[in-house]
């Protein structure tokens, strides 16, 4: 989120003001309530994770909504879309920890709240907006959908990620159900072309 300047209803914010809310976001680590509008309160364990990350969520957390579970076949999925949007990203001269460090203080560690709107700005900047909004899985579980920000190759990466795990899953879905109708042993199907199981399933139908 960057702010229009051009926009009428832009009020700048004076150097003075600038400072005092940059020392309120760093040295300040209680969350800050404005109405609806709060934000979190930073432990110990969130400077340590942008210094010292312990794993890949933590590692790559600035890019937005990443997967945690590194034993999931979604975690296993989305790997490449990460590195790669991490390789966009992060241009070559900023360490991984800055941008950890502008995520916790700006974007408060958050896709939708923010802490320090210079710190923000600057990592959005940094970044060129990049980020994983959201995934999830909508009718069946194997049903990915990948909601990104970024450039047309990251869309096309993020698509293709979303159509082999349909495409995969439906598979597995489609053998186990043939194989409880004809008892047959669902490895005789898994290696089965998805057209000709979804022509088998039909086929089977009146029969079920």
């Amino acid at each position: 989120m960057v702010i229009n300047k051009k926009s009428k209803f832009y009020q700048p914010t004076s150097f003075k003001e600038q400072v005092v809310d940059f020392f309120k976001s760093l040295l300040f680590w209680k969350g800050r309530k404005k109405g609806i509008i709060h934000t979190r309160n930073i432990k110990w364990d969130d400077i340590r994770s942008v210094f010292f990350p312990k794993n890949f969520y933590e590692k790559y957390e600035y890019l937005g909504i990443i997967p945690w579970k590194e034993e999931n076949e979604i975690f296993k999925a989305m790997e490449p879309l990460v590195l790669y949007m991490d390789k966009k990203a992060k241009p070559w001269w900023c360490p991984r920890w800055f941008l950890r460090f502008l995520y916790l203080f700006g974007s408060d560690n958050s896709i939708v709240r923010v802490r320090n709107w210079t710190l923000h700005n600057l990592e959005k900047r940094i970044t060129k907006g990049y980020m994983i909004w959201d995934y999830k899985t909508k009718w069946q579980s194997y049903d990915l959908r990948i909601s990104i920000a970024g450039t047309e190759e990251m869309h096309w990466l993020a698509d293709a990620i979303e159509y082999k795990f349909y495409k995969d899953g439906r598979k597995q879905d489609l053998a186990q159900r043939i194989s409880d109708i004809t008892g047959k042993p669902k490895s005789e199907y898994e290696y089965w072309m998805l057209n000709d199981l979804e022509t088998e399933w039909e086929r089977l139908q009146p029969n079920y």
